[in-house]
């Protein structure tokens, strides 16, 4: 939803972890690729499989995308939406099947076997699985609607102050005759121009969650809201339809407010609040549609390029530079139409402090479209390339050892089978831990023959099994609620495939984010 931290590569072709030198170890041998493309787990003497890196702790939509790509992270999304590489020197069949059999290796493609670190060499940092990335937290808890948590951030009670104050000295012209509770009548259309906000970005969540589309938050804040869907609509029609609700909704209020005001007379506060929350609105919805990202319209266009050329990523390039050539425009344009006059007041009257004012607003707009339309690129980015996370890929070979086995030992088995894990089995072969690889380098070599594995290890929970068949964002998920250095890897039998490292999958995710889309 996409913050990984710095472990480098994922390990594939030639890339390596980083080498933590823990006394002289014997090599580890090259693994012989089978026919069915799955890695073997040795025997007594040669089993599969490796220790994995230790993970190091890090946190989309979604956001204006965010989280993806939120971000991994990422998801998304503003509406929030934010997130492979090669497997290892093979997997065995399942230790409790074979616990004293050859096993066979599967070797990736790029993955070059005299680059294989032996187990005792393998640098541990601490790092979790790469997440989306995500929109500020913090704010205010005002709900829950649908489900989904509605915050208010703090920057907005600084918009709202500065709403009260530019409204108050409006109706100070209009209705001189309040005073000083000007201001409370100001305050109150702040509060109200904003529940509009909120149920534009209800809209958006309605439709996120009709079309199946986890929600993790509506947060008010600076200039709007953001609804941070968490995965993308699978459709460009569902696109357009989930970045079309939203101006649609608020063209409904504005025709609401508007029929409201019709009995009302005009010069009252009840006329005034129903105007400004009827113009407001419309300005929203116009807003909202103009064509380039994060807006909606630019999430309609990209939909629209989306449906003519079949390329997510093509629409969201298209939309994301239209919204930057918006920015250039609103930076420009809009102290310019002040100044003309062209938006309901004299040149005269735009001098000295609002000029200033009207040119740090156009600043502010264009640089959060500028930067919404930055992170909308990144967001498609990581989503194009999180398919390429594949738990199958990622694997570690692993060899099954009982609890009283000594660690220089293990290691022995290990290395000789070309394995970087190590897996605790009860005497029936089901495996209870996974040996920690910190832990491993923590032991000094003349001490491994007296260290027994289940003293290095880590009881496997629920969470710590994983399916071979996950990838993207469903195995992100998976390794997030879970958070752990290694994971056990299963086949949908229950047999062991192999460990996955989080420490791999960071670095598979920041390779995929470097490649070009």
């Amino acid at each position: 939803m996409d913050e990984s931290g710095g472990s480098g590569q994922p390990q594939s072709g030639t890339d390596e972890p980083a080498e933590h030198h823990a006394g002289p170890v014997a090599p580890a041998a090259p693994s012989a690729t089978p026919a069915d493309g799955r890695p073997a787990q040795a025997s007594e003497g040669e089993d599969g499989g490796g220790a994995t890196d230790n993970g190091r702790d890090t946190s989309h939509g979604a956001g204006q995308e965010a989280t993806p790509a939120d971000g991994p992270e990422g998801r998304s999304s503003a509406e929030g939406h934010a997130t492979a590489d090669r497997p290892p020197a093979g997997h065995d069949h399942p230790a409790h099947d074979h616990p004293a059999g050859d096993r066979s290796t599967e070797d990736h493609a790029s993955h070059d076997p005299g680059h294989e670190r032996t187990l005792a060499h393998s640098g541990s940092t601490r790092t979790r699985p790469p997440r989306r990335p995500e929109s500020p937290r913090g704010g205010l808890l005002m709900g829950r609607p649908f489900g989904v948590p509605v915050y208010v951030a703090p920057s907005w009670f600084l918009v709202a102050a500065l709403i009260t104050w530019v409204f108050g000295g409006q109706l100070d012209r209009v209705l001189p005759e309040l005073g000083a509770a000007r201001y409370l009548v100001s305050l109150f259309f702040a509060v109200a121009f904003y529940a509009s906000v909120l149920v534009h970005e209800l809209a958006h969540t309605v439709a996120a969650l009709r079309f199946k589309l986890p929600v993790r938050r509506i947060q008010l804040q600076f200039f709007g809201g953001v609804s941070e869907i968490e995965k993308e609509a699978e459709t460009p029609g569902r696109e357009f339809v989930l970045a079309f609700v939203g101006p649609l909704l608020s063209l409904v209020l504005a025709g609401l407010f508007y029929v409201a005001m019709q009995p009302v007379e005009p010069g009252t506060v009840p006329g005034v609040l129903l105007a400004g929350l009827m113009v407001s609105n419309l300005i929203v919805a116009i807003f909202n549609l103009l064509p380039g990202l994060p807006l909606d319209g630019g999430r309609m266009l990209r939909a629209v390029v989306w449906k003519i050329t079949g390329r997510p990523m093509a629409g969201t390039v298209a939309a994301a530079w239209v919204g930057r050539a918006l920015a250039v425009s609103v930076l420009i344009g809009l102290p310019l139409l002040t100044q003309s006059g062209a938006l309901g007041s004299t040149a005269e009257d735009s001098v000295g402090m609002d000029t200033v004012t009207d040119a740090l607003l156009a600043a502010i707009l264009a640089a959060i479209i500028w930067t919404g339309a930055g992170n909308s690129l990144r967001m498609a980015r990581l989503r194009e390339h999180l398919p390429e996370l594949r738990a199958r890929n990622l694997t570690r070979r692993a060899v099954p050892v009982e609890t009283d086995t000594p660690l220089s030992e293990a290691l022995r088995r290990a290395n000789a089978a070309g394995a970087r894990a190590l897996v605790v089995v009860d005497p029936d072969g089901n495996p209870l831990s996974l040996v920690r690889e910190a832990a491993i380098v923590g032991v000094p070599e003349h001490r491994r023959p007296w260290v027994a594995v289940s003293g290095l290890a880590q009881d496997l929970t629920d969470g710590m099994r994983v399916s071979a068949e996950l990838a993207g964002e469903d195995l992100l998920d998976v390794l997030r609620a879970t958070p752990a250095t290694e994971y056990l890897v299963v086949e949908e039998t229950g047999e062991i495939y192999g460990v996955l490292s989080a420490a791999d999958v960071e670095r598979a995710f920041v390779k995929a984010m470097a490649r070009p889309s």
